[in-house]
């Protein structure tokens, strides 16, 4: 079990909601964060990215000049502002699939439905710390690894056809930043 030490990570905080960034600078402040910045839209935001370089990204989806997915897509150009490999966390009250894969294909990489519990918030933050899928970049995507599971067992509609590999591309390690020891 590693343990990380949260004052080693910088988040930034997206929500137009001043009670949920109360609410989520608080949470991290208890984990033991200490850089948390906050922004009230997309536009904010992605600007914030650009001049902070947060190493996590914890958005809502609906907000004002542009939303979440929006964020993730910009944040996710290879040639955008900034890094383009940082961890995004989407929270949003609507957990329907469609909008699970919708995020995925974004390039968000963890998705928290609201109400958040300061549990949830905890686990996505431990997962993608400790457990970061790998960035691959294909001719329309470019991203954390959409498929949890790496096997070659599956076989529904969204399996990658035979010979087509994506580019892997290396990334840097929370973890390494992260961890106190364990």
């Amino acid at each position: 079990m590693f343990r990380i030490d949260f004052n080693k990570l910088r988040f930034l905080v997206c929500d137009d909601n001043p009670h949920m960034r109360r609410i989520l600078r608080t949470l991290l402040h208890s984990f033991g964060a200490r850089e948390v910045y906050e922004a009230e839209d997309g536009a904010t935001a992605l600007e914030m990215y650009g001049h902070y370089v947060p190493d996590i990204v914890i958005t809502d989806w609906a907000m004002p000049i542009f939303d979440g997915i929006e964020l993730a897509q910009m944040i996710r150009q290879p040639e955008g502002i900034g890094s383009p490999f940082a961890p995004i966390i989407m929270l949003t009250g609507h957990s329907e699939k469609r909008r699970v894969m919708y995020a995925r294909d974004a390039g968000v990489t963890e998705f928290l439905a609201k109400p958040i519990s300061a549990k949830g918030l905890y686990q996505r933050i431990m997962n993608v710390v400790t457990n970061p899928r790998p960035f691959i970049r294909t001719k329309n995507y470019f991203g954390p690894d959409r498929r949890r599971n790496t096997t070659n067992n599956y076989i529904g509609p969204e399996r990658r056809r035979s010979g087509v590999q994506p580019d892997i591309v290396e990334q840097p390690s929370l973890l390494d930043k992260a961890r106190t020891g364990g």
